[in-house]
């Protein structure tokens, strides 16, 4: 977490709503109950908003887990104080072995390599594992065929099968999940092909926890979802198609710059490279110290609009690697120093994860998990 001050020297920087957050993992907690563990997935810095505050928000609260995809993220959980289970959903080289046995990490085995990596660590029994099996995704996992072996080395390792898990390959991006009900079926008979109990079974992401109460087994992953924002617009339409679409997602992340000069522009002249803007009146723009270096991503150039004093100010010609130019002339009292919103909301108007992500031709995971990944990030209510 970040303290005020640093927020008086940055360029950009983010601010994480704590009442969103914690409202956001309540709803999921009551959609799946008590009885089932509530994994918080926070890998890649908790999607981009900071994975230090946002576990620190959550922990006592609503995560029974964490969900990393490195032994590094791990450690740097419990480095932080973190005491509840943590799961490395990334494969864990040899030399990061040791160090997550000592932190008391979950490691994924997804295949066979893995398997005798961790068999020849000396202390591999201290270690609860959890199987990735291959389902339908084919990246990473163990296929069926390899199953039986890799119960049998484990189990006479002394290691301890905690969990079983596999990820869906289409469960966001449609609205019809054939497929994904196939992966059920397939994960379903792997459990049943192994000669051992699985206490842990676990597949729903997000999407799968608001749709579908037949994937969450044991353990739901909420990821996305966590930080208000729904997996995709399919997702959504599925939702309603079940009446499920009055889950109340509050958004987390609000990402703010400062105006750092203001020019006044003549009609005809021209704004940034490749004069690709020309003013078709006297025009005054405000110069932010953002760009595609901060994960303000070049194609909102000429299309993304940002809120300056509460006003849609929209970006005129190109975002440059470090700068962005925006179009203040309709509003009137706009300074150096005003504080500007690249992504969230002023009163009543808002610029949105997928209002970027549409015009950047891409999801609004990326927009987030790519948001000024160098700046502070700091909670407000």
């Amino acid at each position: 977490m970040t303290d005020h001050r640093d927020i008086e020297q940055a360029n950009n920087w983010i601010e994480l709503s704590s009442s969103a957050l914690l409202h956001n993992a309540t709803l999921f907690r009551r959609l799946i109950g008590r009885d089932l563990a509530f994994m918080a997935v926070v890998k890649a810095n908790a999607y981009g908003h900071g994975m230090l505050p946002v576990a620190k928000t959550i922990e006592e609260s609503c995560a029974d887990w964490f969900g990393v995809f490195t032994a590094a993220e791990g450690l740097a959980l419990r480095e932080a104080g973190i005491t509840v289970p943590i799961l490395v959903l990334g494969a864990t080289s040899r030399d990061q072995i040791d160090c997550a046995v000592e932190a008391g990490l979950r490691l994924s085995i997804m295949s066979t390599r893995g398997v005798k990596d961790l068999l020849d660590h000396p202390s591999c029994a201290r270690v609860p594992v959890h199987l990735k099996l291959e389902t339908g995704t084919n990246r990473q996992g163990l296929v069926g065929a390899q199953l039986p072996q890799a119960v049998s080395l484990l189990a006479g390792g002394g290691v301890t099968i905690e969990g079983a898990y596999t990820h869906f390959a289409d469960i966001e991006d449609t609205t019809d999940h054939i497929f994904a009900a196939g992966q059920i079926d397939r994960f379903t008979a792997l459990l049943e092909q192994m000669d051992v109990t699985v206490p842990i079974p676990h597949t729903a992401c997000t999407a799968a926890t608001i749709l579908f109460s037949d994937t969450h087994f044991q353990m739901v992953r909420v990821g996305i979802g966590l930080f208000g924002l729904w997996p995709s617009r399919e997702t959504q339409v599925s939702a309603a198609a079940l009446e499920r679409n009055d889950l109340d997602l509050r958004p987390v992340m609000t990402w703010k710059t400062r105006i750092a000069q203001i020019k006044d522009v003549p009609t005809g002249e021209y704004v940034g490279y490749g004069r690709t803007f020309r003013a078709t009146r006297p025009t005054r723009i405000a110069v932010l110290p953002v760009g595609y270096a901060d994960g303000y991503d070049r194609k909102l150039s000429g299309g993304a609009h940002t809120l300056v004093r509460g006003t849609r100010a929209p970006v005129v010609g190109r975002i440059c690697m470090n700068l962005t130019m925006v179009d203040v002339t309709d509003v009137a009292q706009a300074r150096a120093g005003d504080e500007v919103v690249l992504l969230g909301s002023v009163g009543d108007e808002s610029v949105s994860a997928e209002d970027l992500a549409r015009l950047a031709d891409t999801i609004n995971y990326e927009i987030v998990t790519r948001a000024a990944p160098g700046s502070p990030r700091i909670l407000v209510p």
